[in-house]
């Protein structure tokens, strides 16, 4: 029995009958990647709708969250793990603040510094969010074996850590 066809089977099969000369195997991985991120982008997105986030308000709060308690960072550790301008940074702080899901407070280690805090309301909405998000994640890989999960993680780690260099 033939192995089931996706798209990318298909669009991949037309371009060897059109370019034989070419060696396709990338799009038949790279391809599928780009479809599903897709799939994740929507499902990442819906997760965070129903915790009345934005997507990235998730990658601010998620970060104060992963500190562990007192739940707090400074905004350059943000910068750091957000991967945005100061700039930016300091909007989305201040936008934060405004929604009183973070709060800004004295460093006690040094007073011309502050510290970005979650409140309860933020870590409930980020606690309710990442529930949503593993959830909606499983789902869309409840077609493959823990086995094959953990097999396709390495791979991708692998891929990943010759960007992350």
């Amino acid at each position: 029995m033939a192995p089931e066809s996706d798209e990318v089977d298909r669009i991949v099969e037309a371009w060897m009958t059109q370019r034989p000369d070419l060696d396709f195997s990338p799009l038949e991985v790279l391809s599928r990647v780009d479809r599903l991120s897709r799939h994740l982008d929507r499902a990442r997105r819906e997760a965070f709708r129903r915790s009345e986030l934005e997507p990235w308000e998730w990658d601010v709060l998620s970060a104060l969250r992963r500190a562990g308690e007192p739940y707090q960072l400074s905004p350059k550790t943000l910068l750091q793990q957000t991967l945005v301008s100061s700039g930016t940074m300091t909007n989305r702080i201040d936008r934060l603040v405004g929604r009183r899901l973070v709060q800004r407070e004295a460093d006690p280690a040094d007073g011309r510094s502050i510290l970005v805090t979650l409140t309860d309301d933020g870590r409930v909405r980020v606690d309710a969010a990442i529930t949503r998000l593993v959830d909606a994640e499983a789902h869309l890989l409840e077609r493959l074996s823990r086995t094959d999960r953990e097999r396709l993680a390495s791979l991708l780690r692998k891929l990943s850590l010759g960007f992350d260099a």
